[in-house]
């Protein structure tokens, strides 16, 4: 049995996640800026990075508000746009099921697409490491502690830059970095195009339903073409 200590394995998954950060300090700075671009105070934008801990959700949910868009289109574009940890819960469900309800919670929390990045990899070696739980919650936890910080130095970078400056173009440009580089094959392909023509499509209708169309539509054609 390939076996490991906890704290080893805790050690092996904030090494593996350093890395990683490289890129996502730059994304939560840029979160806290445009947080406060978007009317959330101070509290307000770093408790989003606290309880929600989910970037790409924190984009838009930020930007909805400061649209004075309803409380139930955002809910719903927050499941859509979260749907994925299901598909990773799925996957690291046979890894993880001997676990307690406690430790379920506490990595249900801390999955990101980032630590599950390199804990799936590192499961899939170590399977039979009774320990290997310790891997996500160090990887988990890596990334949690960064986004919170570097959320904050975004917040105070962005009190002290003036409002006519306007930061609006760096959201966009952000998710185009973070998307480009992942669209390797047929079906990544599909899905970009189809949500790219469609949401400009529907962009003329309210409380941005056009967005969540695109993103169904999206996520149907992703599905049809992953059958082929």
């Amino acid at each position: 049995m390939n076996e490991s200590k906890p704290l080893n394995e805790f050690f092996l998954g904030v090494r593996d996640e350093l890395p990683i950060l490289l890129g996502v300090v730059p994304f939560g700075m840029i979160f806290g800026i445009l947080a406060l671009n978007a009317g959330l105070s101070n509290l307000e934008a770093q408790a989003m990075s606290s309880v929600i801990f989910a970037g790409s959700a924190q984009f838009m949910v930020a930007k909805l508000l400061a649209e004075s868009t309803p409380f139930f289109i955002i809910v719903i574009s927050g499941f859509v746009i979260n749907l994925r940890h299901a598909l990773y819960s799925a996957t690291l469900s046979p890894y993880l099921k001997g676990l307690s309800l406690k430790w379920k919670v506490l990595l249900s929390y801390l999955l990101t697409d980032e630590a599950f990045a390199v804990s799936v990899i590192h499961f899939q070696k170590n399977e039979d490491n009774s320990n290997k739980h310790w891997h996500l919650f160090g990887s988990g936890l890596t990334l949690w502690t960064s986004w919170q910080i570097s959320t904050a130095v975004g917040i105070f970078v962005g009190a002290q830059i003036p409002e006519a400056w306007g930061l609006d173009f760096a959201l966009p440009l952000t998710f185009i970095a973070l998307v480009i580089p992942g669209l390797k094959d047929k079906p990544g392909l599909l899905v970009a195009a189809t949500a790219s023509i469609f949401s400009l499509i529907f962009f003329p209708l309210p409380f941005k339903l056009g967005m969540l169309m695109a993103s169904f539509l999206a996520i149907g054609i992703g599905i049809w073409s992953e059958k082929k």
